[in-house]
């Protein structure tokens, strides 16, 4: 619950925040007079400081929503991607399943962030939805091999044979009567890919590979703010915090949401 509300507060931040703060994120700001050229440092005006003109304040409200927007759309797309082949292999077994197995084993060994800089190089502009997308699709493959391993399991309990006995079809056995028992990894892997997204565009953009400018991120910022890390820490750190705090607290609400609606969960032992 703490981590919910916390994560509560970070949305707030990053979409609300930016209608009532008084500079925006691209805005150039005038240095005063006998500041540093680069980085003035935290005040009241700027809580966070300014470098290079702007007021890292607004920059990391705007990099803070970029990254969970790219992890919101990464994390549904990969997670849906994952359960529909993972379902479809484990329950239909056989050619269906060898076929889409070998796919994802193929899918597995190619370089996961190399293959989505490559692909996001030849893409022009501010484009954050074809990264997320580009992580996406090269990050499905776990939850797969999961959801294939549960329904395996599942496929010959009694409930599916008794759903099987009443000519129930077989996308209404994988979907109504299977797929609520795989709820708990399910939810465990989609917090996990939430986080890995969240650390995934921060790499790439911190190598000039993710959003680009006039456009911002964490990652970005955190490049940005490298090199001052030491003389002027605010530019790097906050972003860091930022990071940290998305992937913390996504992990913490998916333990507690896996504890509250997984049936495995609520059984009561003799």
């Amino acid at each position: 619950m703490v981590s919910l509300v916390v994560f509560v507060l970070l949305m707030l931040f990053a979409f609300v925040g930016p209608w009532f703060w008084k500079y925006r994120f691209d805005q150039v700001l005038k240095k005063p007079v006998g500041a540093n050229a680069d980085w003035i440092r935290p005040s009241w005006e700027h809580p966070f400081g300014i470098s290079k003109g702007y007021d890292v304040f607004a920059q990391v409200m705007r990099g803070t929503q970029y990254s969970i927007r790219i992890a919101i759309v990464v994390t549904v797309v990969s997670v849906g991607l994952g359960v529909v082949v993972g379902a479809i292999a484990g329950y239909f077994r056989g050619f269906t399943d060898a076929v889409l197995m070998r796919f994802t084993d193929l899918m597995l060994v190619i370089p996961y962030l190399a293959a989505v800089a490559a692909l996001q190089r030849n893409v022009k502009g501010s484009t954050w939805l074809w990264l997320a997308l580009f992580l996406a699709f090269f990050g499905w493959m776990g939850i797969a091999r999961v959801i294939r391993g549960e329904f395996l399991s599942l496929r010959e309990k009694e409930f599916v044979e008794a759903a099987r006995s009443v000519g129930a079809s077989a996308p209404r056995i994988i979907f109504r009567h299977i797929l609520p028992n795989t709820l708990g990894p399910i939810i465990v892997n989609a917090t996990l890919a939430v986080g890995g997204a969240v650390l995934a565009e921060a790499a790439l953009s911190f190598l000039g590979l993710g959003v680009k400018p006039p456009d911002t991120s964490l990652g970005k910022i955190i490049e940005v703010g490298k090199s001052k890390a030491t003389t002027y820490p605010n530019e790097f750190w906050w972003p860091v915090l930022m990071l940290c705090l998305i992937s913390l607290t996504i992990n913490f609400i998916g333990d507690g949401l896996r504890d509250a609606f997984d049936p495995k969960q609520n059984r009561v032992r003799a």
